[in-house]
């Protein structure tokens, strides 16, 4: 006799809702949630935990800085701590509301908590949503390099919400949409680049950008869902990063420097837009590896129509530096993503040597000057 088939659940299971309340429904079969959030979006944590009040499981909140700074094994230690002093057992569920930086740090807690407990995200930013808080990635900074400490473990779902993007600053928005853009220059099968930058363009050209994102809604929920769609489909084909996942890392060999130099220089540069410098970068040295043309100033064409800056105010002999250092560096090799055009993405394990061979044109660099 045939067996039933077991209906068994995508590796990274996203959820939607309207409003943050909705991420109570999704909790409801959990005996105890501990909320950790960013205490900069205090006011969704407590409308969440309100809700979760109702059903009478929330077991605690704790509120965290979420900085660069404050991405250390410090944090993550006290969220194990605080873990520990409320009593969280091998049942217990987090549930991290915040950008990439705290559902990192939440994730990477509660993967080595008690050797591992439940957790899942709500992502309040346009950065975490399209891309941070999807994968299974959680880590923290060591000795002012990005995420060497980790884990790849999923979560058990990343709760969407829209309602949290027509609230954000422009400059925060616009940092996630470098990440939309890097996810659709990876795949473009549906043609979610061209119109990517169609709606981002307007709400650049808006003098009420608030209002244009507000406006715009529909369209960006859409565009979020496929990105996060496109990320999820990378993930179930290769969670651990052994080929395909790679490509992921469009412009982050060069974003990653970027943001160590900035904090060595006191620059103010975001994640997002270290992304977008990195992936203009990426583009120069795919044009110069494959010898085609036309790309780099497509994209810097794209780019600077959605608001997002491409110039990189350092020279590439002081990025190399890092990129020594990088945790995806293997044997001597840095595994380089390079765009050979929209929707074709390669990866090429190179000596940084060779890399700074083929940039080492870099002085017509602009000066950072910020959004």
């Amino acid at each position: 006799m045939d067996r039933p088939v077991k209906n068994i659940e995508p590796l990274c299971v996203i959820r939607t809702g309207r409003t943050v309340e909705e991420a109570a429904e999704w909790l409801a079969d959990y005996p105890a949630v501990y909320i950790v959030a960013d205490r900069n979006v205090s006011s969704y944590a407590q409308r969440v935990g309100k809700a979760l009040e109702s059903r009478s499981n929330l077991a605690g909140m704790l509120l965290i800085d979420a900085t660069e700074q404050d991405k250390v094994m410090d944090t993550v230690l006290t969220i194990c701590r605080w873990l520990m002093d409320g009593k969280a057992d091998r049942k217990a569920m987090v549930f991290a509301i915040g950008g990439g930086i705290t559902t990192d740090m939440a994730g990477f807690a509660a993967s080595i908590y008690k050797r591992g407990i439940r957790f899942a995200y709500m992502p309040t930013t346009f950065l975490s949503q399209v891309d941070a808080a999807v994968g299974g990635k959680n880590g923290v900074n060591l000795d002012g390099y990005k995420n060497i400490l980790g884990v790849i473990r999923q979560p058990d779902f990343t709760f969407e919400c829209p309602e949290v993007l027509g609230t954000l600053p422009y400059r925060d928005f616009i940092s996630g949409a470098a990440e939309m853009l890097k996810t659709f220059i990876i795949d473009d099968s549906n043609g979610d680049y061209a119109k990517a930058v169609e709606v981002l363009s307007a709400i650049r050209k808006s003098d009420d950008k608030a209002g244009a994102i507000v406006n715009l809604m529909p369209e960006l929920e859409s565009l979020v869902r496929a990105a996060a769609s496109v990320k999820a489909g990378v993930v179930e084909r290769d969670e651990f990063e052994n080929g395909e996942r790679r490509k992921l890392n469009l412009g982050h060999t060069f974003a990653h420097a970027i943001e160590r130099e900035a904090r060595e220089t006191g620059d103010d540069i975001s994640h997002g837009e270290a992304v977008s410098m990195g992936i203009v970068m990426a583009a120069r040295l795919a044009e110069r590896y494959y010898g085609i043309s036309g790309l780099e100033s497509g994209i810097i064409r794209d780019f600077e129509a959605c608001g997002l800056p491409v110039a990189c105010p350092y020279p590439i002999e002081k990025l190399s530096a890092a990129m020594y250092n990088d945790k995806k560096a293997e044997g001597g090799l840095v595994n380089f993503v390079l765009p050979a055009a929209i929707g074709d993405v390669r990866i090429e394990p190179m000596k940084v040597k060779d890399m700074l061979e083929l940039l080492v044109i870099f002085a017509d660099c602009k000066t950072y000057s910020g959004l």
